[in-house]
């Protein structure tokens, strides 16, 4: 059961990788400052990093993804529970990924915890506290992004920190940018899916970190193509100026909320800031903003479906 676990979790990790690593480069590769290749690969290393830091800063979000508080207690330890989590999740980030939509690993946890919760212990579900730690920042913070994109692309813009076109400078904190993003991302979700490991007997946060760290770096490298040209060429047409706005607006608020232990979805914020600047530039391309935002409703029913039925196969079967 604990091999099955690690694996399972490598999955989550590694289809975590494929889908969202991107998202910090995206606006690098939309807007041809950089090749896939070179973006997929400053990817990768950026968000090991963060991978790595997110032990020593996000103790709170591993506490709350342990689900303690949001489900039975008892169950946070119990393998086969952890088990039907991180199938649930695993098998939902895959589909996403197949299918190209950037989809949130918050949500994809968040709905295996619910699923697998309410098979196993209905009465010890506590709905409230999904409300107030989970469900209230990933409905705030794709609007705040949104908002928060649009804002800071106008003053950049003001500022004349946006051109339209690629310099020396631009390209140098367009890199940086892209690079907090991707480092964000992993301080912010590496702590959700060590959660999962919390009950493994003799694997450290350290070495469940690395773990993560390894899976969603070969993820990322391996598997990201589908979802890199949706988020690069599909939610809005960017020129330099415009991706450096989205990074710089996507970085401050993933590593607030990671500061605060608020478990916020990098997914949300990326596509929300910049879906922010194409609204602003009256370059959004809803044909495919708007299948992306059905996505996000049904991956976590989706995954709760999952893990409840992963729950339940392994409660008869093994």
């Amino acid at each position: 059961m604990t091999l099955f676990l690690i694996a399972a979790v490598f999955v989550v990790a590694y289809t975590s990788g494929a889908n969202a690593n991107f998202k910090g480069v995206a606006s690098l590769y939309g807007s041809g400052t950089t090749s896939f290749r070179t973006a997929v690969n400053w990817a990768a290393v950026m968000t090991a990093a963060g991978c790595v830091l997110a032990m020593l800063m996000t103790s709170s979000m591993l506490k709350a993804f342990s689900g303690k508080g949001l489900v039975a207690e008892a169950l946070t330890t119990q393998p086969m529970f952890l088990l039907a989590v991180a199938l649930g999740a695993g098998l939902t980030g895959l589909f996403a990924t197949t299918f190209g939509f950037p989809a949130s690993t918050t949500h994809m946890l968040t709905g295996g915890l619910l699923g697998a919760g309410w098979v196993a212990d209905a009465s010890g579900v506590h709905l409230e506290k999904l409300w107030e730690s989970f469900v209230r920042p990933l409905l705030l913070s794709p609007v705040i992004a949104i908002i928060g994109g649009a804002l800071i692309y106008i003053l950049l813009k003001a500022l004349r920190l946006a051109p339209d076109h690629r310099t020396r400078t631009l390209d140098a904190l367009h890199f940086l940018s892209a690079g907090a993003v991707c480092f964000a991302r992993g301080m912010n979700d590496t702590p959700k899916m060590a959660a999962l490991l919390l009950g493994v007997g003799g694997l450290s946060g350290l070495s469940g970190s690395m773990l993560i760290a390894v899976a969603m770096a070969l993820g990322g490298l391996i598997s990201a193509q589908r979802v890199a040209e949706t988020l690069a060429h599909k939610i809005t047409d960017m020129n330099p100026g415009q991706g450096f706005a989205a990074n710089l607006a996507t970085a401050m608020l993933t590593t607030t909320a990671s500061y605060h232990g608020l478990p916020v979805s990098t997914t949300h914020v990326s596509v929300g800031a910049l879906l922010g600047i194409g609204i602003t530039t009256r370059q959004a391309k809803w044909r495919t903003v708007i299948p992306v935002l059905a996505a996000w409703i049904i991956t976590l029913p989706c995954a709760a479906a999952l893990s409840a039925a992963a729950y339940a196969f392994g409660k008869h079967f093994l």
